[in-house]
């Protein structure tokens, strides 16, 4: 039975065990833009194709003065918890979901949210993503001043209704998103071990997407470290990384950075993980994905795909698709097949796939000679 069969099997089956997840705390309201490279009429342009097509452009700007048009093709609700809430409320799990949606919560993510078993807005406004997207990624520009009252002061406050308290001890998976955007969360993360994490009779699987990690200090990277690797004593830790979050931390805790092929990148995701002292580290990159566990590791190659009708959010179905397999109790190969498929679909189909839509788009991937071919 091959990789892409065995994974897809575990969708006929319900999780034995707690079949929820708990995702938080970052909740933003995204606009979709494309940057025009040339004006054809009053509804047609050419967009700026690439990365490296905007750098060209910024870089012929440098002593002069430039402007450019800018189109936003649509506003949407975002942060990575609420869209991997998505993906996996596509797939039919049960979402408690804890962010910063606003107070009252911002109408972008009604009928997102709508779809979970619960929302709760844990901050007065949500964060502001402004996202390029070009054909081989995306430049995110978020403003994120109001995000700073996102403290454990509040968060203790917010805990005393108990709602997150009662959604953490019926879930299987909790996932925690976005330290990079939110200055206080390593004392937030130290203050949910000790209230409510430690009161915990059953041990879930806890998911890290810590996002963009650039912007920080060296100090704080190693500071937010420590508070993770204290996680494990609640439950396995899986971190999910992309490859520039992957050598970012190589850089700090003295490893060597992996080059783009995937081999190099399981060998950093097995050296992150000894070192961090976790359970399961993945790093993913547009072709591939990989991921290291104590007594087993894994690479699942594809389903590339070379012109993405959308690609912000992609990471969160991907997390999504793991976290499933997680629950589904698959292997750690399953796990990233399940991913790799759930990011697949959604950026061809530009939307989060249902539990038979995956399945059909696993059977396709299945018949395909090559990733590269689909």
């Amino acid at each position: 039975m091959s990789a892409i069969t065995q994974a897809g099997s575990l969708l006929d089956h319900p999780p034995a065990g707690r079949d929820s997840v708990v995702t938080g705390f970052d909740g933003f309201v995204d606009e979709m833009i494309s940057l025009v490279a040339e004006r054809r009429s009053l509804d047609e342009f050419v967009p700026v194709a690439d990365i490296a097509e905007y750098g060209a452009l910024v870089s012929a700007a440098a002593g002069h003065s430039s402007l450019r048009e800018i189109v936003v093709t649509d506003v949407h609700p975002g942060g990575c918890a609420v869209n991997l809430g998505d993906g996996l409320a596509a797939l039919g799990v049960p979402v408690d979901c804890f962010a910063t949606l606003g107070e009252p919560p911002h109408p972008a993510f009604a009928a997102t949210t709508a779809r979970f078993r619960s929302a709760h807005s844990w901050g007065r406004e949500p964060g502001r993503t402004l996202a390029f997207e070009f054909s081989d990624g995306k430049l995110m520009y978020s403003s994120v001043r109001q995000l700073q009252e996102f403290s454990a002061a509040d968060v203790r406050r917010r805990l005393q209704d108990g709602a997150y308290q009662a959604a953490c001890r019926h879930a299987g998976v909790i996932a925690l998103t976005d330290w990079s955007l939110y200055p206080h969360m390593t004392g937030v993360w130290r203050l949910l071990q000790q209230e409510v994490f430690g009161q915990l009779t059953h041990r879930p699987n806890f998911f890290f997407d810590l996002v963009d990690l650039s912007g920080r200090c060296s100090d704080d990277i190693l500071s937010m470290l420590d508070a993770l690797t204290a996680f494990e004593a609640h439950g396995p830790v899986t971190l999910g990384l992309n490859g520039n979050e992957a050598n970012i931390l190589a850089r700090l805790t003295g490893l060597g950075e992996a080059a783009t092929e995937a081999d190099e990148c399981l060998r950093l995701a097995g050296e992150l993980r000894v070192h961090l002292r976790l359970a399961h580290v993945i790093i993913h990159r547009n072709r591939f994905a990989v991921a290291a566990g104590s007594d087993s590791r894994g690479i699942i190659r594809g389903p590339h795909c070379a012109r993405p009708r959308k690609s912000t959010g992609a990471g969160d179905r991907f997390n999504a698709g793991y976290i499933l397999g997680l629950l589904a109790g698959g292997t750690l190969e399953d796990c990233l097949v399940l991913g790799s498929a759930t990011a697949g679909y959604f950026v061809r189909q530009a939307r989060s796939a249902s539990r038979s839509e995956l399945q059909e788009f696993l059977r396709t991937w299945e018949h395909q000679t090559s990733a590269a071919q689909y």
